[in-house]
């Protein structure tokens, strides 16, 4: 039994094969816990090409990955900006499993859809990107706070920003937004729970290979490359052992920290 045995971790957005979610769902699991993969119920149409041709369900697949592990899985399709199918997801992992452990809070709407100027962005699409990445964060970590609190075994939340969460850039005005809110309910929800031996902390990665960056040219992919220190952009996988490991005991002195992921290219915090 790995150091995570016994421990059930809700990862959020976790449907995609090329996805920080799935990695770190896996990598959860190759540690020992049961895991809850939400994602959104995505149409196959609308599949990148890789998981048609690999005959992917979604997270169907992911909760195989996470049982090829010798865990425990539950796919649960959860809009993450709806209350009452937040607390459908804390319910059905609790009636499941008899306790919540450890939350990833990884869900976010696309940057590409919002990727525009300030003054052609549309209200809509500036609230369908804090509805999920920021009042997701919120009410996936108020309810499953909650379950922590009242079981007082302490726990782990981490949440997913971006170095877009700590530098603006010019047309990712609501995704510099919703990235720069989740660092400061980070710090919030640190300060505010760990008394209750629950930690809080945050990642922020880099250019990262998964099916959310298909769209960048292969210019800008090596250009991106290029600008980190150490020549290469990064792998879910890397991202998802990370996220892992401030999960486990190692980590325990870590919390109210937005930690960089990147390869270098970023360095301020």
């Amino acid at each position: 039994m790995g150091e995570l045995g016994g421990k059930v971790a809700i990862v959020t957005g976790a449907g995609r094969l090329r996805g920080i979610g799935r990695a770190t769902a896996v990598a959860m699991a190759r540690l020992g816990a049961n895991v809850v993969i939400t994602g959104t119920g995505r149409d196959p149409e609308t599949y990148p090409d890789d998981e048609k041709a690999a005959g992917w369900k979604d997270i169907e697949s992911v909760a195989e990955q996470v049982e090829a592990q010798g865990c425990q899985a539950l796919p649960l399709i959860v809009d993450v900006s709806d209350p009452q199918q937040v607390q459908f997801m804390v319910d059905q992992t609790v009636s499941e499993f008899h306790r919540i452990d450890i939350l990833v809070n990884n869900a976010a709407f696309g940057m590409l859809p919002a990727l525009a100027p300030i003054v052609d962005l549309t209200p809509e699409m500036f609230q369908k990107v804090m509805d999920v990445k920021v009042t997701g964060t919120y009410l996936c970590s108020q309810a499953v706070l909650r379950q922590m609190i009242s079981r007082d075994q302490g726990g782990k939340i981490i949440n997913i920003s971006s170095v877009a969460g700590k530098r603006g850039g010019p047309n990712t005005l609501a995704y510099n937004a919703a990235c720069f809110a989740v660092i400061g309910m980070t710090q919030s929800m640190a300060r505010e729970v760990g008394s209750h031996n629950i930690n809080v902390n945050c990642v922020c990665p880099g250019t990262t290979a998964t099916s959310r960056t298909d769209f960048y040219t292969s210019e800008i992919w090596e250009q991106r490359a290029a600008a980190t220190a150490i020549g290469r952009n990064g792998t879910d996988d890397e991202v998802g052992e990370f996220i892992t490991y401030l999960c486990t005991e190692a980590a325990s002195w870590i919390t109210g920290q937005s930690i960089n992921i990147n390869g270098g290219s970023f360095m301020e915090h």
